[in-house]
């Protein structure tokens, strides 16, 4: 038999077991909750996405009627954009102006020769590759012209502000940068010793992000520079990426690389975040707003992949494609990757959600609000896509 005593302590030790119990759960799940978070990079993309199931759309790829197809005289060197919800198409004698119904806006006549065509803020620019010329306009009008007297233009990149940035050839540097504002005041001018290989703006235009070609260890890299038009100098410059790059975009929190054989991020302190090495030879990339894709087809070993980033501190996520890839745009946080005979739109996740039928005799394609552009030989038609 227990006295008052006992039963006393016996309560007493229940109460301290039960307390103890409590504490020692509470660590364990301040434990756990500490290792989830300093391990959420492990986990956490996994999870993503997790119930969010998407209904796989299937478009029907009617192609559009009316005005389409367009017909472009000049067949396969045509060349088209979209911006501000236009289509700018340049044959090698014209350049046309249509809204994304196909009714034709303007057309207007060019005499450059080596004409490349550049499209954005419903502004296009035209200028000869090589020559000394170059022409920014709208359906309604011709916004400016400039003529280079001394320099020949190697490249020129507009952006959604109107400001054009031209580089050219130089007597005494490697290149030379010109930057004008949307009314065609000169605005920045960089003499750069080395070889400036693509540009792209940031910062409403405030600034640029500019990739060059270098050496190290006997091996091609690529550079990527900050520069601030109302500052010298630029903010960084990064190590070089194992890559010799062919296109460069800008956004808030640095630079994607696009390159012949591998691409990569470029932080905003000017260090590597991310690097992929393609299995195979590049196709196609695009890269808007951090997000990134790129698509790979290996013939030989039948093997056609499409590699997609989240961002710039996100390794490459892998998708498997069923045939060679053709041409990848990005819209609207999705992904669209045209295939011998179809589009397909994924997340950023990897789910595919959604698909058309198209001809396989298409060699790209456009992406915009509910439609898609798909561009021919010598037309361009359009589908309604739903994502």
């Amino acid at each position: 038999m227990y006295d008052a005593d006992d039963i006393v302590d016996l309560k007493n030790r229940k109460r301290r077991r039960k307390r103890l119990m409590r504490f020692l759960t509470i660590l364990l799940i301040a434990g756990i909750g500490t290792g989830l978070y300093f391990t959420r990079d492990k986990w956490y993309n996994k999870l993503r996405g997790i119930g969010e199931q998407y209904r796989t759309i299937v478009n029907s790829g009617k192609l559009a009627e009316g005005n389409f197809p367009i017909e472009v005289s000049s067949g396969s060197d045509y060349q088209f954009e979209l911006t501000d919800r236009k289509m700018i198409v340049m044959s090698d004698t014209y350049t046309y102006f249509y809204d994304t119904d196909g009714a034709l806006l303007r057309r207007r006549q060019h005499t450059y020769t080596n004409t490349v065509l550049r499209a954005a803020g419903g502004r296009a620019l035209l200028y000869e590759n090589g020559g000394n010329e170059l022409c920014v306009e709208d359906e309604d009008q011709i916004i400016y012209t400039k003529t280079l007297p001394k320099n020949l233009i190697l490249f020129a990149r507009i952006s959604e502000e109107g400001y054009t940035a031209v580089v050219t050839t130089s007597d005494k540097y490697s290149c030379e940068i010109i930057v004008y504002d949307k009314r065609g005041k000169v605005i920045y001018e960089r003499k750069c010793i080395e070889k400036v290989s693509d540009l792209s703006f940031i910062e409403r235009s405030k600034g640029c992000v500019l990739s060059y070609i270098s050496a190290e260890n006997g091996q091609l890299v690529t550079n990527v520079q900050e520069i601030d038009f109302s500052e010298n100098g630029e903010h960084w410059t990064s190590p070089g990426l194992n890559t010799l790059g062919l296109d460069v975009f800008g956004y808030g929190k640095g630079a994607f690389v696009l390159g012949t054989d591998a691409c990569g991020y470029v932080d905003d302190n000017g260090q590597i975040s991310s690097y992929y090495s393609y299995d195979g030879k590049l196709a196609a990339g695009a890269s808007e707003g951090g997000n990134s894709a790129v698509i790979v087809n290996d013939d030989d070993r039948r093997k056609y992949v499409m590699a997609i980033f989240k961002g710039g501190n996100t390794e490459a996520r892998i998708i498997e494609l069923d045939k060679p890839s053709i041409d990848v745009a990005i819209y609207e946080d999705l992904v669209y990757v045209m295939c011998q005979g179809q589009i397909n739109a994924y997340d950023f996740n990897g789910g595919l959600r959604s698909v058309a039928e198209v001809s396989d005799s298409y060699t790209g394609f456009l992406r915009s609000d509910d439609h898609i552009f798909l561009k021919g030989y010598n037309k361009i038609d359009r589908i309604d896509y739903e994502s």
